[in-house]
């Protein structure tokens, strides 16, 4: 009996660490591999041509203490430029969206008429190129979102 209580306790015991760890990796990994911040002067450059900025509002349906983001888009020609915050996690990726999106049942739902533009290696200020092809005047919301778990971190709206 003292012998199977032992062995409980150690599968017990190893499973809370494995799972712990698993926690601990997912969320550590995309810190460690973040790029670094950008300069100020290439900010400055990246900004410099904005047509829009957006600003991230404090009360999105779909964020919460593990899925956020604070600060503001500006996009441009050729740029798009975060300024700010976001909370870390895997697999981020921006997209331009026609309409206002803040759950992820709207994302999802939306998702076939939006369009993505990169990915996020950064979860504080980072300069996105945009790709030529991409008319910012077609849409009017930015969006990060988190691919590996379907999950919407956070948005801005940048037009009516």
């Amino acid at each position: 009996m003292k012998n199977l209580r032992l062995k409980a306790l150690l599968l017990i015991s190893h499973v809370t660490f494995l799972v712990m760890g698993f926690v601990i990796g997912v969320y550590s990994l995309p810190i460690i591999m973040a790029t670094d911040d950008p300069t100020s002067g290439t900010m400055a450059l990246s900004i410099k041509n904005t047509h829009y900025v957006a600003t991230i509002s404090d009360n999105l349906t779909d964020s919460d203490w593990l899925h956020w983001g604070k600060g503001t888009f500006s996009l441009g020609d050729e740029h798009i430029v975060f300024q700010g915050k976001l909370a870390p996690g895997p697999a981020y990726r921006l997209y331009l969206a026609p309409e206002f999106i803040d759950t992820e049942k709207a994302f999802l739902e939306q998702k076939h008429l939006m369009q993505e533009v990169g990915e996020v290696t950064s979860f504080n200020d980072y300069v996105l190129p945009l790709n030529p092809e991409i008319n910012i005047e077609q849409f009017n919301t930015v969006i990060i979102w988190c691919e590996s778990f379907n999950q919407f971190i956070t948005s801005a709206q940048y037009k009516l």
